[in-house]
């Protein structure tokens, strides 16, 4: 059974920082990509950032290009989120995210930037 556990989440100032964890297990992590997604109230989910399975490969939406860094570490099973210069605009619940034959999520940790 495919388990992603994020971790890291909290509240934080305008223009601090914050670094997600997900651990994954069950599957074997350094084969697959693995995405960064996020939730904010009454919106849809959207897709934050991406890195490929050897962590040569990174993408990002435009509204946090810049500011997140995206990072795994295969020997750990774990894929991180470095954010920066937070904003309130990235207030989310976020979650992590591979696919496997199908989509498979964590339960999400919730952020949240206000001053």
């Amino acid at each position: 059974q495919v388990q992603l556990v994020e971790s890291g989440g909290g509240l934080v100032q305008p223009g601090g920082t914050l670094k997600l964890s997900c651990a994954a297990s069950a599957f074997t992590f350094s084969m697959y990509a693995m995405n960064w997604h996020r939730q904010a109230p009454g919106k849809e989910r959207e897709l934050v950032a991406s890195i490929s399975a050897a962590g040569d490969g990174t993408s990002y939406a435009d509204s946090v290009k810049g500011r997140f860094i995206i990072s795994r570490d295969n020997a750990k099973n774990t894929v991180y989120l470095q954010m920066n210069s937070l904003k309130p605009e990235d207030t989310a619940v976020y979650y992590c995210n591979t696919f496997r034959g199908r989509n498979y999520w964590g339960k999400g940790t919730l952020v949240t930037v206000s001053s």
